[in-house]
Protein backbone atom coordinates (compact mmCIF):
# COMPACT_ATOMS: atom_id res chain seq x y z
CA UNK A 1 0.00 0.00 0.00
CA UNK A 2 3.01 2.17 0.78
CA UNK A 3 6.10 2.01 -1.53
CA UNK A 4 9.17 3.95 -1.32
CA UNK A 5 12.50 4.27 -2.75
CA UNK A 6 15.46 6.19 -2.11
CA UNK A 7 13.58 8.88 -0.62
CA UNK A 8 15.62 11.73 -0.39
CA UNK A 9 14.98 15.30 1.14
CA UNK A 10 17.44 17.94 2.37
CA UNK A 11 16.43 21.32 4.11
CA UNK A 12 19.49 23.51 3.66
CA UNK A 13 22.72 21.39 3.95
CA UNK A 14 20.55 19.11 6.72
CA UNK A 15 19.70 16.07 4.89
CA UNK A 16 16.72 15.12 6.47
CA UNK A 17 15.90 11.82 4.54
CA UNK A 18 18.80 10.11 2.91
CA UNK A 19 17.69 7.40 0.57
CA UNK A 20 14.73 5.99 2.83
CA UNK A 21 12.92 2.30 1.32
CA UNK A 22 10.08 1.93 2.96
CA UNK A 23 7.46 -1.09 2.39
CA UNK A 24 4.02 -0.92 4.15
CA UNK A 25 2.20 -4.07 3.10
CA UNK A 26 -2.28 -3.23 3.24
CA UNK A 27 -4.08 -3.78 5.94
CA UNK A 28 -1.16 -3.06 8.35
CA UNK A 29 0.13 -1.47 10.78
CA UNK A 30 3.66 -0.10 10.72
CA UNK A 31 5.51 2.14 12.99
CA UNK A 32 8.47 4.44 12.37
CA UNK A 33 10.96 4.74 15.25
CA UNK A 34 13.84 6.92 15.33
CA UNK A 35 15.68 9.23 17.32
CA UNK A 36 14.72 13.08 17.36
CA UNK A 37 15.63 14.85 13.60
CA UNK A 38 16.01 11.11 12.36
CA UNK A 39 13.70 12.00 9.61
CA UNK A 40 10.23 10.45 10.81
CA UNK A 41 8.31 13.51 10.33
CA UNK A 42 9.53 14.38 7.48
CA UNK A 43 9.01 10.85 5.76
CA UNK A 44 5.55 11.32 6.81
CA UNK A 45 5.22 14.41 5.21
CA UNK A 46 6.46 13.61 1.79
CA UNK A 47 4.27 10.57 1.80
CA UNK A 48 1.19 12.56 2.51
CA UNK A 49 2.33 15.18 0.06
CA UNK A 50 3.09 17.98 1.90
CA UNK A 51 6.39 17.92 1.04
CA UNK A 52 7.97 17.57 -2.53
CA UNK A 53 11.01 14.81 -2.46
CA UNK A 54 14.40 16.19 -3.93
CA UNK A 55 14.74 12.52 -5.44
CA UNK A 56 13.64 9.14 -5.50
CA UNK A 57 10.36 8.19 -5.81
CA UNK A 58 7.42 7.10 -3.56
CA UNK A 59 3.94 5.74 -3.83
CA UNK A 60 0.79 5.61 -1.78
CA UNK A 61 -2.37 2.98 -2.75
CA UNK A 62 -0.60 2.99 -6.38
CA UNK A 63 -0.39 6.51 -7.10
CA UNK A 64 2.66 8.47 -7.06
CA UNK A 65 3.19 11.43 -4.62
CA UNK A 66 4.81 13.75 -6.49
CA UNK A 67 2.69 13.58 -10.12
CA UNK A 68 -0.90 11.88 -8.85
CA UNK A 69 -0.83 13.48 -5.28
CA UNK A 70 -4.60 14.71 -5.81
CA UNK A 71 -5.28 11.05 -6.18
CA UNK A 72 -3.03 9.80 -2.89
CA UNK A 73 -4.69 12.69 -0.82
CA UNK A 74 -8.81 11.17 -1.93
CA UNK A 75 -7.45 8.36 0.19
CA UNK A 76 -5.28 9.25 2.90
CA UNK A 77 -6.17 10.65 5.99
CA UNK A 78 -3.49 12.74 8.49
CA UNK A 79 -3.19 13.52 11.50
CA UNK A 80 -0.04 15.65 12.24
CA UNK A 81 2.14 15.95 14.89
CA UNK A 82 0.62 19.03 16.03
CA UNK A 83 -2.85 19.66 16.40
CA UNK A 84 -4.23 21.20 13.23
CA UNK A 85 -7.94 23.18 14.01
CA UNK A 86 -9.33 26.09 13.59
CA UNK A 87 -10.18 27.82 17.06
CA UNK A 88 -13.17 29.52 15.61
CA UNK A 89 -15.00 26.40 14.61
CA UNK A 90 -16.63 24.02 16.26
CA UNK A 91 -16.28 20.28 16.89
CA UNK A 92 -18.43 19.10 13.96
CA UNK A 93 -17.07 20.06 10.55
CA UNK A 94 -16.53 17.70 7.23
CA UNK A 95 -16.43 18.09 3.53
CA UNK A 96 -18.82 14.81 3.38
CA UNK A 97 -22.66 15.66 2.69
CA UNK A 98 -24.31 17.32 5.52
CA UNK A 99 -26.31 14.12 6.29
CA UNK A 100 -23.55 11.77 6.17
CA UNK A 101 -20.93 14.37 7.64
CA UNK A 102 -23.32 14.64 11.22
CA UNK A 103 -23.74 10.71 11.18
CA UNK A 104 -19.91 10.37 11.24
CA UNK A 105 -19.07 13.30 13.27
CA UNK A 106 -21.98 12.43 16.13
CA UNK A 107 -19.94 8.75 16.00
CA UNK A 108 -17.02 9.94 16.10
CA UNK A 109 -17.14 12.37 18.93
CA UNK A 110 -18.57 9.96 21.01
CA UNK A 111 -15.71 8.14 20.63
CA UNK A 112 -13.40 10.58 21.16
CA UNK A 113 -15.49 11.67 24.38
CA UNK A 114 -16.27 15.09 22.87
CA UNK A 115 -20.02 14.79 22.76
CA UNK A 116 -19.93 17.31 25.15
CA UNK A 117 -17.62 19.91 23.67
CA UNK A 118 -19.38 19.59 20.44
CA UNK A 119 -20.97 22.79 20.24
CA UNK A 120 -18.18 24.92 21.81
CA UNK A 121 -15.48 26.83 19.70
CA UNK A 122 -12.48 24.85 19.46
CA UNK A 123 -10.55 28.28 20.72
CA UNK A 124 -12.21 26.62 24.31
CA UNK A 125 -10.63 22.96 23.62
CA UNK A 126 -7.83 22.37 26.08
CA UNK A 127 -4.61 20.50 24.79
CA UNK A 128 -5.73 17.02 24.93
CA UNK A 129 -8.92 17.83 23.76
CA UNK A 130 -7.95 19.28 20.46
CA UNK A 131 -5.81 16.71 20.08
CA UNK A 132 -8.55 14.13 20.30
CA UNK A 133 -10.48 16.27 17.58
CA UNK A 134 -7.93 16.47 14.91
CA UNK A 135 -7.43 12.83 15.47
CA UNK A 136 -11.44 12.46 14.98
CA UNK A 137 -11.04 14.81 11.43
CA UNK A 138 -8.55 12.59 10.06
CA UNK A 139 -11.10 9.60 10.32
CA UNK A 140 -13.66 11.24 8.98
CA UNK A 141 -13.85 9.65 5.33
CA UNK A 142 -12.84 6.28 6.73
CA UNK A 143 -9.59 6.89 4.49
CA UNK A 144 -7.95 3.61 3.29
CA UNK A 145 -4.29 5.08 4.45
CA UNK A 146 -4.17 6.73 7.56
CA UNK A 147 -0.86 8.65 8.43
CA UNK A 148 -0.51 9.19 12.25
CA UNK A 149 2.77 11.49 13.42
CA UNK A 150 2.89 10.83 17.25
CA UNK A 151 -0.91 10.59 17.25
CA UNK A 152 -1.23 9.90 21.11
CA UNK A 153 1.15 12.84 22.20
CA UNK A 154 -0.70 14.77 25.16
CA UNK A 155 -3.40 12.77 25.54
CA UNK A 156 -4.49 10.84 28.85
CA UNK A 157 -3.91 7.29 29.35
CA UNK A 158 -7.25 6.75 29.02
CA UNK A 159 -7.88 8.39 25.83
CA UNK A 160 -4.30 6.53 24.08
CA UNK A 161 -6.13 3.09 24.50
CA UNK A 162 -9.25 4.12 23.07
CA UNK A 163 -7.01 5.14 20.05
CA UNK A 164 -5.74 1.76 20.17
CA UNK A 165 -8.37 0.21 19.94
CA UNK A 166 -9.76 2.76 16.60
CA UNK A 167 -6.71 1.91 14.99
CA UNK A 168 -7.09 -1.53 15.94
CA UNK A 169 -10.86 -1.75 14.49
CA UNK A 170 -9.65 0.53 11.06
CA UNK A 171 -6.86 -1.74 10.14
CA UNK A 172 -9.13 -5.11 11.27
CA UNK A 173 -11.62 -3.04 8.46
CA UNK A 174 -8.95 -3.26 5.98
CA UNK A 175 -7.24 0.06 6.59
CA UNK A 176 -3.56 0.79 6.49
CA UNK A 177 -1.87 2.83 9.24
CA UNK A 178 1.89 4.31 9.42
CA UNK A 179 2.44 5.95 12.16
CA UNK A 180 5.41 7.46 14.26
CA UNK A 181 5.67 6.93 18.12
CA UNK A 182 8.16 8.19 20.98
CA UNK A 183 6.29 5.51 23.21
CA UNK A 184 8.19 2.11 22.10
CA UNK A 185 5.33 0.32 24.29
CA UNK A 186 3.13 1.65 22.03
CA UNK A 187 4.84 0.53 18.72
CA UNK A 188 5.25 -2.79 20.44
CA UNK A 189 1.73 -3.28 21.01
CA UNK A 190 0.56 -1.91 18.13
CA UNK A 191 2.83 -2.34 15.03
CA UNK A 192 2.66 -5.72 12.58
CA UNK A 193 6.10 -4.38 11.93
CA UNK A 194 8.64 -1.38 12.94
CA UNK A 195 11.01 0.80 10.57
CA UNK A 196 13.98 1.86 12.41
CA UNK A 197 14.75 5.43 10.78
CA UNK A 198 18.46 6.88 11.80
CA UNK A 199 20.06 9.47 9.79
CA UNK A 200 16.95 9.77 7.23
CA UNK A 201 17.25 6.42 6.18
CA UNK A 202 15.80 2.61 7.53
CA UNK A 203 18.63 0.80 9.56
CA UNK A 204 16.17 -2.30 10.31
CA UNK A 205 13.20 -3.35 9.12
CA UNK A 206 10.88 -6.30 10.37
CA UNK A 207 8.03 -7.57 13.15
CA UNK A 208 8.87 -6.16 16.78
CA UNK A 209 9.44 -9.99 17.30
CA UNK A 210 11.95 -10.43 14.91
CA UNK A 211 13.73 -7.17 15.94
CA UNK A 212 14.04 -8.36 19.46
CA UNK A 213 14.99 -11.78 18.60
CA UNK A 214 18.00 -10.68 16.80
CA UNK A 215 19.96 -9.61 19.85
CA UNK A 216 19.54 -12.77 20.81
CA UNK A 217 19.51 -14.63 24.07
CA UNK A 218 16.83 -14.12 26.64
CA UNK A 219 17.59 -13.94 30.35
CA UNK A 220 16.56 -16.53 33.27
CA UNK A 221 15.55 -14.40 36.51
CA UNK A 222 14.84 -16.70 39.30
CA UNK A 223 15.00 -16.36 43.34
CA UNK A 224 15.65 -19.65 45.65
CA UNK A 225 14.15 -19.97 48.88
CA UNK A 226 17.44 -20.45 50.65
CA UNK A 227 20.26 -18.61 50.43
CA UNK A 228 22.18 -21.73 50.70
CA UNK A 229 20.89 -23.60 48.07
CA UNK A 230 22.35 -20.55 45.86
CA UNK A 231 25.70 -22.36 44.47
CA UNK A 232 23.64 -25.50 43.99
CA UNK A 233 21.53 -23.80 42.01
CA UNK A 234 24.01 -22.07 40.22
CA UNK A 235 25.24 -25.49 39.48
CA UNK A 236 22.10 -26.91 38.31
CA UNK A 237 21.70 -24.35 35.93
CA UNK A 238 24.86 -24.55 33.57
CA UNK A 239 23.66 -26.51 31.78
CA UNK A 240 20.95 -24.23 30.69
CA UNK A 241 23.15 -21.54 30.42
CA UNK A 242 24.76 -19.80 27.18
CA UNK A 243 26.97 -17.37 28.71
CA UNK A 244 27.80 -14.99 32.08
CA UNK A 245 25.63 -16.66 35.06
CA UNK A 246 25.74 -13.68 38.12
CA UNK A 247 24.63 -14.31 41.38
CA UNK A 248 23.42 -12.71 44.34
CA UNK A 249 23.91 -14.10 47.78
CA UNK A 250 22.16 -11.20 49.34
CA UNK A 251 19.18 -10.75 47.13
CA UNK A 252 19.12 -14.62 46.44
CA UNK A 253 18.88 -14.17 42.89
CA UNK A 254 20.07 -15.60 39.98
CA UNK A 255 20.27 -13.77 36.53
CA UNK A 256 21.76 -16.08 33.21
CA UNK A 257 21.43 -15.89 29.40
CA UNK A 258 19.37 -18.64 28.18
CA UNK A 259 18.31 -19.66 24.19
CA UNK A 260 14.21 -19.69 24.78
CA UNK A 261 12.64 -23.22 23.64
CA UNK A 262 9.47 -24.45 24.60
CA UNK A 263 8.98 -25.52 28.12
CA UNK A 264 12.41 -24.19 29.27
CA UNK A 265 11.05 -22.76 32.46
CA UNK A 266 9.52 -25.61 33.28
CA UNK A 267 12.55 -27.83 32.67
CA UNK A 268 14.29 -25.27 34.64
CA UNK A 269 11.91 -25.85 37.79
CA UNK A 270 12.24 -29.81 37.20
CA UNK A 271 16.20 -29.55 37.45
CA UNK A 272 16.04 -27.48 40.44
CA UNK A 273 13.30 -29.85 42.27
CA UNK A 274 15.84 -33.14 41.75
CA UNK A 275 18.65 -31.39 43.54
CA UNK A 276 16.45 -29.96 45.98
CA UNK A 277 16.51 -26.14 45.57
CA UNK A 278 13.44 -24.57 46.45
CA UNK A 279 12.24 -21.31 44.35
CA UNK A 280 9.90 -18.26 44.60
CA UNK A 281 10.21 -16.93 42.28
CA UNK A 282 11.41 -17.22 38.17
CA UNK A 283 10.57 -15.12 34.92
CA UNK A 284 12.20 -15.48 31.58
CA UNK A 285 12.69 -12.14 30.29
CA UNK A 286 13.61 -11.43 26.62
CA UNK A 287 14.32 -8.33 25.09
CA UNK A 288 12.63 -5.36 25.34
CA UNK A 289 12.08 -2.76 22.32
CA UNK A 290 14.00 -0.39 24.31
CA UNK A 291 17.11 -2.83 23.92
CA UNK A 292 16.41 -3.18 20.23
CA UNK A 293 16.07 0.78 19.84
CA UNK A 294 18.97 1.61 21.68
CA UNK A 295 21.58 -1.20 19.84
CA UNK A 296 20.65 -0.79 16.62
CA UNK A 297 20.57 3.52 17.18
CA UNK A 298 24.28 3.02 18.76
CA UNK A 299 25.42 0.09 16.12
CA UNK A 300 24.54 2.51 12.88
CA UNK A 301 25.84 5.80 15.09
Amino acid sequence: MIQARELTKSFGNTGALTGLDLDVPAGTITCLLGRNGAGKTTAVRVLATLLRPDAGWARVAGHDVVSDGHRVRERIGLSGQYASVDECLTGALSRLPRRVARKRAVELLAVFDLEYAARRPVRTYSGGMRRKLDLAASLMARPSVLFLDEPTSGLDPSSRLTLWAIIGDLVAAGSTVLLTTQYLEEADRLADQICLIDGGRATAQGPPAELKESLGAAHLLLTVARRESLAAAQRTLASFCSGIVKASAADRTIEMPVVPREGLVTQVIRALDEVGVEVDDIALRRPSLDEVFESLTRRAA
